[in-house]
């Protein structure tokens, strides 16, 4: 048995909330050095003297605007999601805590140099005088926070390494559950693409002469703010900041910018270990010796109807890592990642990189694990960097696969550098873009080559939105803040260029004796005539949208026992038949959800912002406005990833763009940004909806990053606590 369930004392986890406790009057002094300027969309403008001065008005700021983000983004860093959540969240606490212990934590944090600790210290005296001073706020579990607790969260990314463990083939292994009754706790079906849209323009292809950057994250709703924070320090960076978090993720400052999207790099393997059991121990074999497991005990509180419960589970690993699942007869470990100091000092020291060489600089640390970073600066500077963090290995195994774990020749040979890496600084072409899809068409023919570097560096490929990326840009000059927005929104799909025709053809060539033929016909003459763009307006998106993913779910089991992609095989393998048949199924669908097959796009597709709950409650009887683009899976660069929530028949979007900012350097920066929905988590403020019909046409507002520009745009000025 892997797992023991135990009863706990209420109090843990359930204790009514201590007050917090920071020296007030040290406190409520800082806090007066402190000010926080609001805009009038909310966002927070935070001047300090020092960094970490600024540091404790931001966090506070972020508690401000949405506390129960910052805590719950915490409780799943630490491992404590149960807590709050019961049973459910087990298995994601287990996975958290086989690489979070608080012990470790500590230790790293009192062993941190004195410039990141005085941040960190800082973090946790801000979120504490929070507390003090809004005793109506509630923690769920957290009442009081230490600054070790930052060290696990430093990287920003929604999911990062850890959420390539399966969580179902987790709890199968250490909680010997069926694998069929855990498979809902992973995805499935037509999943939207994952990752974010970076484009740079040098100062060659635009009107200005200066650099431009979108900056356009694919994330879920809601899970970033905006902010300003600036000190007297040399610190002024603005930008999406995940909550709970004290850098600017994705963002900029007066002279550079950073766009980070998720990479293919193989970053995360996984071994195959042979375990031996010898005298009622386990042992696994590595070369020709047996290295004993080592096992060791996690406990997992959670909450219950009746108190508060755990699990305390035995878990196992190798010198690789943890065991995570059983694979055919084999115990597998995985090898990530795993230096939350250094992590965290690359996060922040970014922010004040003034230039291509300084943050270059800040990249040798090799922690920004599963980022791509497209970057541009005052200076005209331009650049890509391939992911940071690529184990040297043997390019002669499949490291998509499990490997030998007894094999010594599967280990780790350090990190390939920076510059042995498939980047790009200032390219002739004139512009970068990555969408996710792999670097060797960053910059058109000017691209890295795949064969100059061993396969492990990308897995990925070419995606419908970097097709769609090189479309806009190729062969364009004088772009402005106004082109690249227009670029960012643009219409087409091209996922459609192959699949549309196909469907077409699959019409044309079927006997008119055949009843589909006569059924889809009206359908068919709407495609034929469809400019495959998305319009709110547009049926023929309505159509395309509702076949694609029809026949997406009917091929894609069939395309990966092909070995194509699910775009390549739905183009070429399905008969003229399956691809009617489809279409007519999903004629149907619209029909039976919306009374005919003919609704525009933008009646089914919808964006709704009813209360802060992290799971929402969408539902088709409140209020709700169009959006026009798509899912980015066809190859929309603004990404709006919908489905039908509660037994919607509505489609409402909870994935995608959810924050878009296009900047221009030079001697001052220029910068234009939207926040899907608005800034603050609480549904009775102003600014908790009111960005949501410019979101959804694409209409940024002007970002306010001078004094001067807030101006006559101020809401509010005060400093924490007042």
């Amino acid at each position: 048995m892997r797992y023991l369930v135990l009863a706990l004392p209420l109090a843990v986890g359930c204790a009514p909330r201590p007050v917090a406790n920071p020296d007030l009057s040290r406190a409520d002094a800082r806090a007066q050095t402190i000010t926080i300027t609001r805009d009038d969309w909310g966002i927070p403008h935070i001047r300090a003297k020092t960094d970490a001065d600024a540091v404790f008005g931001l966090i506070y700021s972020q508690a401000e605007d949405d506390f129960n983000r910052v805590e719950t983004n915490y409780l799943n860093a630490m491992g404590r999601l149960a807590e709050a959540e019961g049973e459910s969240a087990i298995y994601r606490d287990l996975r958290m805590k086989l690489f979070v212990d608080p012990e470790s934590l500590k230790a790293q944090y009192q062993a941190s140099p004195a410039w990141l600790k005085a941040l960190m210290d800082s973090w946790a005296e801000g979120l504490n005088y929070f507390l003090v001073k809004n005793p109506t706020v509630h923690p769920r579990i957290i009442t009081h926070f230490e600054p070790w607790m930052a060290l696990s969260f430093t990287e920003g990314s929604i999911g990062g390494d850890i959420e390539q463990i399966s969580l179902a083939k987790l709890a199968t292994f250490y909680g010997k559950a069926p694998a069929d009754r855990l498979a809902a706790t992973d995805p499935v079906g037509p999943l939207e693409p994952t990752g974010s849209n970076g484009i740079a323009i040098g100062p060659a292809n635009s009107a200005s002469g200066h650099a431009l950057l979108l900056i356009n994250p694919h994330t879920s709703f809601f899970f970033r703010g905006e902010v300003q924070v600036t000190s007297e320090e040399g610190l002024n960076a603005y930008g999406a900041v995940t909550w709970g978090q004290f850098f600017v993720y994705q963002g900029f400052n007066e002279h550079a910018g950073w766009m980070h999207t998720s990479s293919g790099a193989d970053r995360v393997d996984e071994y195959a270990e042979s375990i031996v059991k010898k005298d009622d121990a386990l042992y696994y074999r590595y070369g020709k010796e047996h290295r004993k497991i080592t096992a060791s005990t996690l406990t997992i509180p959670f909450k219950t109807d009746t108190g508060m419960a755990a699990k305390v589970f035995t878990v196992y690993r190798t010198h690789h890592g943890p065991i995570v699942r059983e694979d055919g007869g084999k115990w597998v470990s995985i090898r990530l990642m795993v230096e939350p100091v250094k992590a965290l000092t690359q996060s922040y020291s970014r922010i004040k990189t003034k230039n291509y060489q300084e943050f270059r600089q800040v990249m040798d640390l090799h922690t920004n694990s599963s980022n791509n970073t497209v970057f541009a600066d005052a200076e005209g500077n331009i650049a890509y960097f391939h992911a940071n963090f690529i184990p040297k290995r043997d390019p002669h195994f499949d490291w998509t696969k499990p490997v030998d774990g007894s094999d010594s020749t599967t280990e780790w040979h350090g990190l390939l550098s920076v510059d042995a890496s498939p980047n790009l600084l200032n390219p002739p072409n004139g512009w970068i873009q990555n969408t996710n899809n792999w670097p060797y068409s960053a910059a058109g023919p000017n691209s890295p080559k795949k064969a100059a570097f061993p396969a492990y560096v990308e897995v990925g490929t070419e995606n419908p939105r970097g097709v769609h990326a090189l479309r806009v840009l190729s062969n364009r000059k004088g772009f402005t803040l106004d082109s690249l927005l227009a670029a960012a929104y643009d219409s087409y799909l091209p996922a459609f260029d192959d699949l549309v025709p196909a469907l077409l053809a699959g019409y044309d060539q079927t006997a008119s004796s055949n009843p589909l033929k006569a059924k889809v016909a009206e359908q068919i003459a709407i495609l034929r005539g469809w400019d495959r763009r998305w319009s709110a307006a547009s049926v023929g998106t309505s159509l395309a949208v509702y076949w694609g993913e029809e026949l997406w779910k009917r091929a894609s089991v069939d395309a990966d026992l092909d070995g194509l992609s699910i775009y390549q095989y739905m183009a070429r393998k399905p008969s003229a038949q399956q691809k009617l048949e489809a279409l007519s199924a999903a004629s149907d669908k619209l029909t039976a959800d919306f009374g005919t097959w003919k609704t525009p796009w933008g009646e089914i597709n919808r964006f709704q912002r009813l209360t802060d709950d992290i799971v929402h409650p969408f539902d088709d009887a409140k209020p709700s406005i169009p959006v026009p683009f798509t899912s980015a899976r066809w190859g929309s660069l603004a990404s709006f990833g919908a489905g039908p929530f509660n037994g919607s028949k509505k489609i409402y979007g909870s994935y995608g763009n959810s924050f878009v900012a296009v900047v221009e350097f030079g001697d001052s920066v220029k910068a234009r940004a939207i926040t899907a929905g608005g800034q603050s988590g609480n549904p009775s403020s102003q600014h908790f909806n009111d960005q949501a019909t410019r979101y959804a046409s694409g209409n940024l507002r002007d970002v306010y990053f001078y004094p001067s520009q807030l101006k006559g745009h101020t809401e509010r000025e005060y400093h924490p606590g007042s």
